[in-house]
Parts: structure tokens; sequence; C-alpha cells
């Protein structure tokens, strides 16, 4: 019997805002534990919890960039359960009433673009940690986390793949990166992701009974847990058995899921309205000024790339993949006025450096105009293509300049035509036997003395004089 995948993801990003969702503390990541705390966030009795406006904005800049519908007026609940890394013995959300509704994001699949729904956006705080000792056996609580602002992001069960899956989390993190309100650091935790799996027959509209995933703390992790629960629950429906609805933990050196707990379901929480909090309003006005607000997103840009500098898809979908990134390529055009060279050399050269060190675009040590100046040496044949890129290597490791490094080195290209003539008629002479071979008609040999003058002058004389000088002795 053929089964079809159906996957629903839920993404918690922790907003960038310098205080709690509801007090004044610090969201400073890695702090000393239980340093950040105060009454509220500790849910002491008689505390009063005071929203920030600041982490309403973010999450309204997400909803709008993800064309959600957004409620006038929302209202937090209270999501009762106990854990002990929630000392309230309830966290602060959003249920029946959320902040926005009914969004979509669009997703390029092997199949072309797809789009995936989204059930809704709401606000809430987030829980502490919990940290175990298994060498003493113990376990510790640090309760910093607790009401750092979140936003839960609901997609509808439209994805029907772990790679699928994977592109979906990679499109969000970009939106909240670019609009600049979240890290999106999956190993900080300030984005994770649960996932609802299961497997319904072809064809058929009914769901069947579906597994959440937990504990997957990168794209990687997403890919193979996903894989790992369609084979599992594959193996339970082709023998004739019947999936469980549970929550499962996704063991990342074992490479599979195993039951933590039988799944919630909503009343289970005893959700009811925060009777501390007021309904949350927002009017028009203040939609329009976020609106504004906004900048242009990752699929404005990317098409923006290929009509304003003529790019392929490939090329602008690489460079807008970030905003530093999509900024460092911009910056770096200005001064040279040759986007497809500027690709180019980010695409390969820098890219290839960054991802050896495991570098962000932003931690490059080559800036946007000492790129430029090298690509404008390269373009005024001051040195070959095959020289900058040892001068780029350079300037990567040791931070110095093009100018400098070429300088000191005496790396100038050689464009004398007299000295390339001397330097080929010397070539020539060495290798009579190659001469009469390419005069019997074997041109291929041309690469060969090419190769020799390169050599001679250790790749400065400029290539291109050193072909046509070449071509024209050759021919008497």
């Amino acid at each position: 019997m053929a089964y079809e995948v159906v996957i629903g993801l839920e993404v918690h990003a922790q907003l960038k805002t310098a205080s709690k969702i509801f007090c004044g503390c610090s969201t400073t990541y890695g702090a000393e534990p239980n340093t950040h705390t105060c009454p509220i966030c500790l849910g002491l009795p008689g505390i009063l919890p005071v929203l920030n406006k600041k982490a309403v904005e973010y999450a309204l800049m997400m909803a709008l960039a993800t064309h959600c519908q957004i409620a006038s007026e929302s209202l937090f609940a209270r999501k009762n359960y106990f854990y002990p890394d929630l000392p309230k013995g309830y966290q602060i959300s959003q249920y029946e009433f959320p902040l926005a509704e009914h969004g979509w994001v669009e997703i390029e699949t092997n199949h072309g673009i797809k789009r995936i729904g989204l059930t809704r956006i709401h606000l809430e705080e987030d829980a502490g940690k919990s940290i175990h000792n298994d060498a003493e056996d113990l376990s510790y609580i640090d309760f910093n986390r607790c009401g750092v602002p979140l936003i839960e992001i609901v997609s509808e069960p439209d994805l029907s793949s772990p790679e699928d899956a994977v592109t979906y989390l990679k499109k969000l993190r970009s939106f909240l990166r670019y609009i600049g309100i979240s890290s999106g650091n999956m190993e900080e935790g300030s984005f994770r992701c649960d996932a609802n799996l299961s497997l319904k027959q072809k064809g058929m509209k009914v769901f069947g009974t579906r597994a959440e995933l937990k504990n997957m703390n990168s794209f990687r992790h997403v890919q193979g847990a996903l894989k790992y629960e369609i084979k599992r629950q594959l193996d339970i429906l082709e023998h004739g058995g019947e999936v469980i609805q549970e929550t499962r933990h996704w063991n990342e050196n074992e490479g599979k899921t195993y039951p933590m707990r039988s799944k919630e379901e909503s009343h289970d929480y005893r959700y009811f309205p925060e009777p501390d909090l007021l309904p949350l309003a927002v009017d028009q006005e203040w939609l329009d000024t976020i609106r504004d607000s906004l900048p242009e997103l990752p699929d404005e840009k990317m098409k923006r790339f290929m009509d304003q500098y003529d790019l392929p898809k490939n090329d602008a979908a690489v460079l807008t993949s970030t905003r530093e990134m999509a900024d460092y390529f911009e910056l770096c055009v200005r001064e040279t006025d040759n986007a497809k060279m500027v690709s180019n050399w980010i695409m390969s050269e820098l890219l290839r450096e960054l991802k050896g060190d495991n570098r962000e675009i932003e931690d490059c040590p080559v800036s946007p105009s000492g790129l430029a100046e090298l690509l404008r040496m390269i373009k005024d044949g001051t040195i070959s293509g095959k020289i900058a890129k040892d001068v780029f290597q350079e300037m990567y490791r040791e931070g110095k300049s093009a100018k400098t490094i070429v300088r000191d080195k005496g790396l100038i290209q050689i464009s004398d035509e007299a000295q390339i003539n001397y330097i080929i008629y010397h070539v020539l002479k060495e290798n009579p036997e190659q001469v009469a071979k390419y005069k019997k008609g074997d041109e291929q040999l041309l690469g060969f003395f090419v190769g020799q003058v390169m050599k001679k002058t250790q790749g400065r004389a400029n290539p291109k004089m050193v072909n046509e000088i070449l071509k024209r002795i050759l021919k008497k």
C-alpha cells in the first residue's frame, strides 16, 4: 500500500529584544545561571506582568512579512503544566485568539514553487532550561531563559518530505534575520523546531496518527529525524501495526527517535485567559507604520538582483541567502560596476574560504572595498586573474590590502610587449619539436607554450597578450 508523508512544523523563534517579554530582565545569551531573573519571570506571588511593546512590533513584522491576517484584538492565555524549569507552573502564551493567522511562505522544491500555509503566529514566553549532569546523576535548573520573548510559527501540514521541511525552515530563518528580529541561531536555542509527522494512504484525505519530534537543534538533525520517523512509521504500518500518538525524542548520536510521553491535547493544558494582561489591541495606524519599516525581503531582493544585475537565478539565490551577504555584494558592486565578476568571486573564492573557517560573511576579514580593489586591479591589467587568487588568499589570511601585497611581492602583471616578445622567443627556441608540430597543425600545443611563458614569468605575464603574440609569431 502506498503512503504519503504529511509534515507540519512548529517553530519557536526568540525575539531580539533587550529585555524579556513581561519584565525588564536582560535577554543576553550566555550569562551565569540564574542571574537574569526577577520576581516577575520567576512567578513569585503578587507580581504583575507588563507587555514589552517591542516584542509585539517584532511579531507583527514577521506576520506582515508572511502575509498573515492580523487580529485587531488578541488575548493572552495561561498554558498550565508542571515541569521543573517552569517556576510559575504555567506559561503565558496565546491560544484561542492569536495575534496572526492564515499566512503563507513559498519555497522552491524539486517540483517547482510550493506555497506552505501558516496556521498562526503568536507571542509567548520561554521556559527555563534543564541542565543534566550524567557524571553526578544530577540535574540543574537555569531560569535565565524564563520570560524570554518568543514567536511560535505553526505551519499547515503542507510539507511532504524532509528536504522540503528543511527548505521551509531555512526560508523562515532568512525572513527573521532579514527583518532583524531574531538571530536564528539554532545552537543557542533562538530558533527551535518541533515536527508533527504522519503517513496517510495515498489519495485519502484522512491523516494518519502523528508523532511529534523534539530535540532537533540543526537543519541536519531535522532532516535525519524526519527520515528516520518516516521509515519507523512505514515499517509499523506495512506490518499491520498501529502508530501511537506520542512525543518522541531525537537521539543524534544513534540517529533514532525514542518515545518521551503520550501526546498531550490542548485540554490537558487547561488553557484559560491570562487575568493579569489586557487584550492586545493593534490599530491600523500602528500596523501601517510597522509595514513601512519592513526591509526588502529575500524573494523581492532575489528578483531585483536578477533584473538589476542580470544575474542567473542560482547566483541571485546564493547572494540573497542572508541580508549581510546581499549587502556585501551590493557594496562591492558599487565600487567595481561589474556585478557578474563580483558574484563569481564571492561564490567561488570568498565562500570557499568562509566555509573552510566556518565563518559568516559579516565576520569576513576581506571588506567589500578590499575585494573591489582587487577586482579593479584585475580589470585594469595590474595583475592577472591567476595571481589575484593568490593575492586574495593572503588578503584573507593576513588582513592586508591587495595593493600592499602586490607591491611587496612584486606581482604587477607584465604587459610590456617587448618584454613578452623576448620571453616567447626563448620559450620557442627551447622547444623546437613542439614548434614544428604546431606548424603542422597541432594547435593544441598553444596551451603548452602559454604555460611555459607563464612559468618563466611566475604567472605575471598578461595571458591575453601572450596568446595574441604567440599566435602571431607561430603563423610566420
